[in-house]
């Protein structure tokens, strides 16, 4: 017998299409396996990474302990700050001493939905939006994500504050408390970078009512020559000076190897903070979620190898803008509309609703048609985005070429056919 906890908790297992279809198809060994258009993952800068791994990174003693001696240096926190500094082009440099490293971003969001938040408390985010905060905030700590509608280009805009404010004003007629605004920069799943302009008015904000920032910056190499004028360039949120708009202590930021270096399994993410009292209170709970002293000495070779980083970056770069051009003249030739203005990430976010049943609710339409794309060896994610209104899909276009144009060929198969 469960606790009601455990029993809620594992009642969400079957949720429809809670979780992704896996990716098995092989043009040589599996023809007819399943294309996931579904995951964010970089798969051909794989191997750059796992190269680099079996040729240059060795590993001490130290690095198999349960953890470094107390008298070594805080190696991989030194290499972090060192990146983002030059990454992120702080206004306040960062140091070893912010940096908080936990297995990945879902752990820090878990981590931070505890620290800042009681249970039931909510987390504002404008939506469409990255479905898994859900999981994410919600699975260990309760914390729930409280929606800001708005149309897909309309969150880059200084005028979506407005609809934070209503939100927020919603929330507490609700009875929920607003901890703070979780801001997805670059954007999953739009693929947009927000401008400078927008990110001073959500802090601002954000001062107004005392309300934390939490600017998940996990794409912020991902950002690609698109060749569209309408591209704005990635500005980080640490990079705007915070003086007469918000308290800096209330301002977090997060970084990891999953999106930036194709390294999801490598489960490194980071916490970056000018708070004490949060750093010591995730230092407490990260006993749950720490990486491995292997995995840590990984992290730290990558990342203090500049000249690897540098053309790792370069490469991953123009990939993701020769296979960003590739799906969009692709939708461009088939007349099916898309968000513009893409720039950084693995997606696209596509409007298929023309092509929804129409004798099903919206819901189910969406899953109609994400059974049909199922059905033909494709996968894409329906829902999951949270858009505003139904047959919006995140399609990932970070494959290997001929694997992606594959995938598109059965996905433009189900849509020609639009048989259900």
């Amino acid at each position: 017998m469960l606790s009601s906890r455990g029993t809620k908790k594992a009642e969400s297992l079957h949720r429809p299409w809670r979780y992704a279809a896996a990716h098995t198809y092989d043009a040589e060994t599996n023809p007819s396996g399943m294309i996931s258009l579904g995951m964010a993952e970089h798969a051909p800068m794989r191997q750059e990474i796992a190269t680099y791994i079996n040729y240059k990174v060795s590993f001490s003693a130290n690095d198999i302990g349960y953890r470094p001696r107390p008298d070594s240096p805080a190696r991989l926190p030194q290499a972090v700050a060192s990146h983002l500094n030059s990454l992120l082009k702080p206004t306040v440099p960062i140091n070893a001493d912010h940096v908080v490293t936990a297995s990945g971003l879902t752990a820090i969001g878990s981590m931070l939905a505890f620290t800042l938040a009681e249970d039931s408390d909510g987390i504002l985010v404008a939506r469409p939006v990255y479905g898994r905060f859900e999981l994410d905030y919600g699975v260990e700590a309760g914390v729930q994500m409280v929606y800001a509608d708005t149309e897909p280009e309309e969150s880059f805009t200084p005028g979506v504050v407005m609809k934070y404010e209503a939100a927020l004003k919603d929330a507490v007629s609700k009875g929920i408390t607003v901890r703070a605004v979780l801001l997805v920069n670059p954007h999953n799943p739009v693929g947009r970078c927000y401008p400078k302009e927008t990110l001073v008015e959500v802090l601002r904000f954000c001062g107004k009512y005392n309300l934390h920032v939490i600017s998940d910056e996990v794409y912020a190499s991902c950002v690609f020559d698109s060749g569209d004028p309408r591209a704005v360039p990635f500005t980080s949120i640490l990079s705007i000076d915070a003086k007469g708009l918000i308290d800096p202590t209330l301002v977090h930021v997060l970084w990891g190897f999953s999106k930036d270096f194709a390294a999801g399994g490598l489960h490194l993410g980071f916490l970056i903070t000018a708070s004490g009292p949060l750093r010591e209170a995730c230092k407490v709970i990260v006993r749950l979620h720490h990486p491995s002293t292997t995995t840590q000495a990984i992290g730290a070779a990558i990342l203090e190898n500049q000249a690897f980083v540098a053309n790792f970056m370069e490469k991953s770069r123009q990939d993701l803008a020769n296979t960003y051009r590739i799906v969009t003249s692709t939708l461009d030739k088939k007349g099916i509309n898309y968000v513009k203005g893409g720039t950084a990430g693995f997606f696209i976010f596509v409007d298929l609703s023309p092509y929804l049943p129409t004798n099903t609710s919206t819901t189910q339409g969406e899953f109609a048609l994400a059974q049909k794309f199922l059905d033909a060896g494709v996968f894409l994610h329906p829902g999951e985005e949270h858009a505003k209104q139904a047959g919006w899909f995140r399609l990932v276009f970070s494959h290997e070429e001929d694997v992606l144009r594959e995938g598109l060929r059965r996905m433009l198969l189900v849509l020609k056919d639009g048989s259900y």
